[in-house]
């Protein structure tokens, strides 16, 4: 069975690099890995300092695919999968008013990535090899508005193969025998804060227990003992960090949240940094 694993978390938290890793690990487990960015934009395109990123997986330096995936995209692979022809999908597709619908449907964009990325679990649109997909997906309000998209459609179409596949989809991403969750945070309040609020929203609307990842911190052992009493401002900032990287690490708990920490890690070469963060990741 293919598994999927969703990344979100607030935006710059580090979540792409975490996706970047959690692919790296799956590879080096020896999966045929997936990892797919979702938008218009690509992050890794400058990260990795690669001329482009397509909407069709290309193999990267570290042995896993990368993609892009737009909404718009996705529905034109699902509709020509479904026409057999590119002239018909033009005719219905690519004119002034099929676009103005397409632009103002509410979740068609949404729905059709999520159509794409579990379409292996439900054996229905195009086809893909990989063992794992990792999406590296829309920061949190975004990323609540992709999973709602096929519970709207399916509550509003209750007939015909819009609302079957809205319900096949929706079945899909709630079982966490197929689909994880991982949600990226930094020990700082706003984040966290956000990231609970998302935890409590999946666990409440889809009955979804997602992973904490408390991003960058810093190690373990280092304790405010060690460092030298004067204040200088680097010493007062790691003492604060500290602070609340306990606080945050006693507020997770306290709610009993799956919780993996990922250490802050220097490093000069974006590669080297995804292969040393992805030794840290315990699945």
């Amino acid at each position: 069975m293919q598994k999927i694993v969703f990344v979100t978390g607030k935006g710059g938290v580090g979540k792409s690099v975490y996706a970047a890793s959690l692919a790296q690990k799956y590879s080096e487990m020896g999966k045929k890995t997936l990892l797919v960015e979702l938008g218009d934009e690509s992050f890794f395109k400058s990260f990795l300092n690669l001329p482009e990123v397509k909407y069709m997986p290309t193999r990267s330096k570290n042995q896993w695919d990368l993609a892009i995936w737009s909404g718009a995209d996705c529905l034109r692979e699902y509709a020509l999968h479904l026409l057999k022809s590119e002239a018909i999908y033009r005719l219905f597709f690519e004119n002034k008013v099929s676009r103005a619908l397409i632009q103002i449907a509410p979740g068609l964009p949404e729905l059709a990535i999520l159509g794409k990325v579990t379409s292996g679990p439900r054996r229905h649109g195009p086809s893909s090899p990989h063992e794992v997909i990792v999406v590296d997906a829309y920061a949190t309000g975004h990323f609540l508005a992709l999973m709602r998209a096929p519970k709207g459609l399916s509550e509003a179409i209750h007939f015909g193969p819009m609302g079957e596949q809205s319900r096949s989809i929706l079945k899909t991403i709630m079982d966490l025998n197929i689909c994880e969750y991982h949600i990226v945070s930094l020990a700082e309040e706003l984040p966290i804060k956000e990231t609970i609020e998302l935890y409590d929203q999946l666990k409440t609307e889809f009955n979804i227990d997602s992973r904490i990842v408390l991003n960058k911190t810093l190690e373990t052992n280092l304790e405010s003992s060690q460092l030298r009493p004067e204040q200088n401002t680097f010493v007062k900032y790691v003492k604060e960090t500290l602070v609340r990287e306990r606080e945050a690490r006693l507020l997770l708990k306290t709610r009993n949240l799956n919780l993996t920490e990922i250490p802050h890690i220097y490093d000069q070469t974006s590669y080297t940094l995804i292969e040393r963060i992805a030794t840290e990741i315990l699945l």
